[in-house]
């Protein structure tokens, strides 16, 4: 039944509604704490270096780039486990005690509606946060800059669900405060699940705020006293439902407004038309504001959300990788001639492959040339790579290894493809794990280089690690859309 928005105002606005509803058996129904996952753990700075690339600007997805205060990167373990990593500004936790230990509690939370923390660093004057890795971007993105489709009806139900799910969670685990949450604090895993990021169980900083800086969405408690609260969490859930109701960030007092003046055609999204019932649209618009409440304590609690919003769920039989239209899987990965080549360990073809491309994937990549070094040296240096070249187009593996380390040796240049082309001639050589380190080393000089993940992925298929293999063929699939999209 389509929404009939005159019928939906009539109950909408309804601030002594306080009777909670009886919660079923399913409330608390979520996936059990999420598989494989490690305990906490400490990381190097070295370590975290390796795994961005040496905190590369392509690998940073912080929504303000690098002028955020505190940038997040991704990055990618040895184990080709994907992070993200969140480097805090200098200034921020100078007590390192203090935020170690507040990491290792946040780090004990292991739910699957939430992106777990993994780890922590503490060196020096770094302090960084190590979580699991979200590849389906956040809920920011989906909603306000969709490109193949908008959020559908039941999907946005699903994220106000398993949000709630999230923060009933951490309140009955004693981390009932959470700092800034919005539409960019919730990510979508690999499944197209959404989850509740870690990042902000945590201040950004010890004396930090817990807000960001636009006042027309922060709890009015919180503008008189500075103190977050948990009734502050649920003003901020409330400002989430608005966003999932309009597909707009609309500020509260705007939309309340709305809802009171019974305009609720302008406040709801346009995208959603016919995809929803007149009682369902009324029960999540109800819901929004008890939660924006001004009073913190007539605000429900996560338990009643979840209660209130057990009944709201439509196609729950369907995965939300479908409803969102997010690929999925080794069915839905569309592979390239070199993914393809990677996938069925055809050495062959990827010598050819590599042959083909040359060294044009070089340019941009680093180099490290100084006057000096345009001597004998740099000419037998240069000499090396030719020779290299030679042999490794008449597949002479060996002398290519040869060639091409002691180009490497010298150190006066970084080639991602030189690194690319022996790791090749490594595995031609049965020799898997060098050329899986060589394959690594293309990657940190160049890190969205797709055909470093792809070697990798033939790398860890000879060494038979076949779920890393398919991670990195995976990612190097999505590093090749990306490439081809931007070029």
């Amino acid at each position: 039944m389509g929404c009939n928005c005159s019928r939906l105002s009539e109950c909408c606005w309804d601030p002594g509604h306080n009777g909670e509803k009886q919660e079923p058996d399913q409330a608390n129904e979520q996936k059990g704490e999420p598989d494989g996952l490690p305990a906490f753990r400490e990381f190097s700075i070295e370590q975290l270096k390796t795994a961005t690339s040496g905190f590369a600007v392509e690998n940073i997805v912080s929504e303000h780039g690098e002028k955020a205060p505190n940038i997040v990167y991704k990055g990618k373990l040895e184990n080709q486990n994907r992070i993200a990593v969140k480097r805090f500004n200098r200034s921020a936790w100078p007590d390192a005690r203090q935020f170690l230990e507040e990491a290792k509690a946040v780090g004990q939370l292991r739910s699957n509606r939430l992106a777990s923390l993994l780890g922590c660093c503490c060196e020096g004057d770094e302090r960084l946060l190590v979580a699991e890795f979200m590849p389906n971007e956040t809920l920011a993105k989906h909603l306000f800059h969709w490109e193949a489709q908008p959020m559908k009806w039941p999907m946005r139900l699903r994220v106000a669900f398993y949000l709630s799910q999230a923060l009933e969670y951490c309140t009955i685990k004693g981390r009932a405060l959470y700092h800034d949450l919005n539409a960019y604090r919730v990510l979508f895993d690999e499944e197209g699940d959404p989850r509740l990021s870690c990042f902000g169980l945590m201040k950004n900083s010890r004396d930090g705020k817990s807000y960001s800086t636009n006042l027309a969405f922060t709890p009015p408690e919180y503008l008189r006293n500075g103190r977050v609260t948990p009734e502050s969490l649920i003003y901020s859930f409330g400002t989430l439902l608005l966003d999932l109701l309009s597909g707009k960030h609309i500020p509260p007092s705007h939309a309340l407004d709305l809802i009171r003046d019974r305009n609720i055609q302008t406040l709801m999204d346009s995208c959603l038309e016919g995809q929803f019932s007149n009682d369902d649209g009324t029960e999540l618009v109800r819901l929004a504001s008890r939660c924006l409440q001004y009073e913190p304590r007539e605000r429900p609690n996560p338990k009643s959300l979840v209660a209130a919003l057990i009944p709201l769920q439509k196609e729950t039989e369907v995965p939300s990788h479908v409803l969102m239209g997010i690929p999925h899987g080794a069915a839905d990965l569309t592979l390239s001639p070199l993914g393809e080549a990677c996938s069925r360990k055809d050495l062959t073809a990827i010598h050819e492959i590599l042959e083909g491309i040359g060294y044009k994937d070089d340019e941009g990549a680093a180099t490290e040339l100084s006057f000096q070094m345009w001597t004998s040296q740099m000419q037998d240096t240069l000499t090396s790579k030719k020779k290299g070249d030679v042999a490794f187009r008449q597949k002479d593996f060996k002398i290519a290894i040869e060639c091409y380390s002691q180009f490497i040796d010298v150190g006066t240049m970084l080639s991602p493809t030189i690194f690319a082309r022996r790791s090749l001639c490594y595995l031609m050589n049965d020799m898997p794990q060098e050329a899986l380190e060589d394959a690594s080393q293309a990657q940190v000089i160049s890190p969205v280089w797709h055909i470093a993940s792809y070697l990798q992925a033939a790398a860890l298929f000879a060494l038979e690690r076949e779920n890393e293999a398919q991670l990195a063929l995976k990612e190097g699939s999505s590093l090749e859309i990306k490439r081809g999209s931007t070029g």
